[in-house]
């Protein structure tokens, strides 16, 4: 009888959240038949480089039985030998009995655990770097449709000189394209661990060819090419190096910084009411609250984001401890940290592109925060406009002061609005330039080269980075957001 999946922890990340293309990519489907089709390329290189005893239909069995895996008759002899790997051997031996004394032929664990990660990894890579071109593509498309839109600016979160809602969506976008250039490296430098034995001396293999050196690095090219990999690692111990996945988690630490970096944004927006992520119709903001509108999909970025943060410290903890050949020590730390990983930044593009295409901006929202801001901003402008006239720029100082200080008592100890521009409309002195005020305030003048800008990145920069997924962002599917 199955077990009752409610009577035991489920990982949040497969249960809840991740995709169905990442969670088969880390499941036993595909790490086992992963191993079968190792072990068939293997035994494959081995008789075209004319070793004796692998006959013609040993290889027709494997191959026809690569995804025929019985779980309970290897998880049985698992218990019995207390080792995964012969476990599966004899699971695949007994659906290819005539492969049965060839499976595995001078290879150690190594072969199928270690390569067998670097093809999932690689894999897993190819996932999430095709998820974050469509993530950037549509916020790009945002940028580009508020590239003019202008907005309060903010440093230290106090109010600061304008910008505008697509500017500032390209200092996201920019920090993502760094994010896709690191994932697309680290991909692009996954290499096979290749035919190497026990310890990586290619001792076993050497002996299978009757000490002929050049078939030995033959079959360590030809596996490695079967398996989808341009080169091998020159030199490994048992396993290859750990240091690898500390570079292939790197852009996924460093990409889950970008994440939480823009759900924070938008969740500051959000309080500002300036800008809100996707609410759905019937969806429940608080059980008490009624009104609320919390913005929950940022606070799953944020919250999934530290996660991902943190897995880095797995792998370098793990690099920085392998002895000489490597010790096991590793293992059940890398069956949690990488796939992790994997599935948590997975599930933070899904979430993020959920966000990004349904982002929902405020403009007179906006705008009245831009008038409450705009008058103190404009003094300098009002004061350059007067000197024009004739006016003198020291007594225009003095009185733009005076009426700034009682524009900003009216703001703090009064609750009321910013009366300012209102003031010096009825200030006989400022009269010269009341006829200007409408176009000394216009926010369109404090946006600098803004617009400009965005178009100029989106089209020197943002264009040329996602060319090469253009296959991807044409597939896209809408981001199906999780309970």
């Amino acid at each position: 009888m199955a077990a009752d999946p409610n009577a035991q922890y489920q990982s949040p990340l497969t249960s809840r959240y991740a995709s169905a293309e990442m969670a088969a990519n880390f499941s036993n489907n595909k790490r086992f038949g992963t191993w079968r089709q190792l072990w068939y390329s293997l035994a494959l290189a081995e008789r075209q480089l004319g070793l004796e005893g692998i006959s013609e239909e040993a290889l027709e069995e494997m191959k026809a039985n690569l995804d025929n895996i019985d779980y309970k008759v290897a998880a049985e002899e698992e218990r019995r030998r207390r080792h995964d790997v012969m476990a599966h051997v004899h699971a695949f031996g007994l659906v290819a009995p005539k492969a049965a004394a060839i499976i595995h032929l001078g290879a150690t664990s190594c072969f199928v655990t270690d390569n067998a990660d670097l093809i999932i990894f690689r894999d897993a890579m190819d996932l999430l770097i095709g998820k974050l071109a469509v993530v950037i593509d549509s916020l790009s498309r945002f940028a580009m449709e508020y590239k003019s839109l202008p907005t309060l600016g903010f440093t230290h979160f106090q109010p600061a000189q304008l910008t505008t809602v697509g500017k500032r969506a390209t200092l996201w976008v920019q920090e993502l394209l760094w994010d896709l250039r690191n994932m697309q490296r680290a991909r692009d430098d996954l290499g096979f661990r290749g035919v190497k034995g026990t310890t990586g001396t290619q001792a076993s293999f050497l002996a299978l060819f009757n000490g002929d050196h050049d078939k030995v690095e033959e079959l360590d090219a030809l596996v490695t090419k079967l398996s989808g990999f341009k080169e091998c690692y020159p030199v490994c111990g048992q396993t290859y190096s750990r240091k690898v996945d500390v570079d292939f988690l790197s852009p996924l630490a460093s990409f889950g910084a970008t994440a939480h970096r823009i759900a924070t944004d938008i969740r500051l927006l959000a309080n500002l009411k300036e800008i809100e992520e996707p609410f759905e119709k019937d969806q429940i903001g608080s059980s008490a609250m009624a009104y609320k509108r919390n913005p929950m999909r940022c606070e799953r970025i944020c919250s999934l984001s530290r996660h991902l943060m943190v897995l880095i410290g797995d792998v370098l903890q793990t690099a920085s401890v392998q002895w000489l050949e490597r010790t096991l020590d590793d293992s059940a730390n890398r069956r949690i940290s990488v796939p992790e990983a994997c599935l948590t930044a997975d599930i933070v593009l899904t979430t993020m592109q959920n966000v990004v295409e349904g982002l929902v901006v405020y403009p007179q929202v906006i705008a009245r925060r831009i008038r409450g801001e705009l008058p103190f901003m404009a003094t300098e402008n009002v004061i350059m406009a007067m000197v024009k006239k004739g006016a003198d720029r020291q007594e225009c100082h003095e009185q733009i002061r005076v009426l700034s200080h009682q524009a900003a008592d009216v703001v703090k100890m009064q609750g009321g609005d910013n009366d300012l521009i209102q003031r010096i409309r009825d200030c006989d002195y400022f009269r010269p330039i009341w006829a200007d005020l409408d176009a000394l305030l216009d926010p369109a003048t404090f946006i600098g080269r803004a617009p400009q800008q965005v178009d100029r990145f989106l089209e020197q920069h943002v264009g040329p980075a996602l060319a090469p997924y253009a296959e991807a962002i044409a597939a896209k599917k809408p981001a199906e957001l999780s309970v």
